[in-house]
């Protein structure tokens, strides 16, 4: 494998994870889609996935969660603890370095806390943006890349919204960055598939 992955989807591979590399986002959806079907899903929120269809595709033959599209008929608090409860759950990331720390930051926690524990299995789907040569440039990557993007486009009044160029870390009602979470290694007792694109995704 010599591509932008070959370090990092090897050291993924010894730190327990069920590592995937994929040249492009349909064909890496379609791999998804295959893997899943007749389960409960859940979705983290993430640009990546929508980006990629994947809620729609995997709806066609699946129970799928996901509180940034309320069809169920239930609120979206409730279709966050259904996505808790589902058999699969799907996430991207805000930041991965070459040896293969996997960093998030949320809000809520729902999503980082469905990423360590509760799920038969997690896939995390990163694309290439989201690599970073070490731990102290993800976790910059996340802080200041990310967290600003996506302040802005669920239209938080944070100071990192207003330009989306960096963290300020206020203390703002709005805040988004409440929970910092670092995978060293696949949790205890986890099935966590990691999807590798080579094109860029997400925030």
């Amino acid at each position: 494998m010599d591509n932008v992955f070959s370090a990092v989807s090897a050291n993924l591979a010894k730190l327990g994870y069920d590592v995937h590399v994929f040249d492009t986002a349909e064909s890496a959806s379609a791999w998804i889609d295959s893997e899943i079907d007749g389960c409960s899903v859940g979705f983290g929120g993430s640009e990546t996935l929508r980006e990629m269809g994947l809620y729609e595709r995997l709806a066609r033959h699946n129970e799928v969660y996901w509180h940034h599209i309320l069809d169920k008929g239930l609120t979206a608090d409730e279709t966050r603890i259904a996505a808790c409860r589902a058999d699969i759950y799907l996430s991207s990331v805000n930041g991965l370095s070459e040896n293969g720390e996997i960093i998030n930051i949320d809000g809520r926690g729902n999503r980082v806390s469905s990423i360590f524990y509760g799920h038969r299995r997690v896939y995390l789907v990163i694309g290439v943006n989201k690599l970073a040569n070490d731990y102290e440039s993800a976790l910059w990557r996340a802080r200041n890349i990310a967290a600003p993007l996506n302040a802005k486009r669920l239209g938080m009044k944070t100071p990192c919204a207003a330009k989306a160029d960096r963290c300020y870390d206020c203390k703002s009602p709005d805040r988004i960055c409440r929970e910092l979470a670092v995978l060293w290694e696949c949790p205890m007792g986890s099935d966590i598939t990691i999807v590798l694109v080579d094109e860029k995704l997400g925030y």
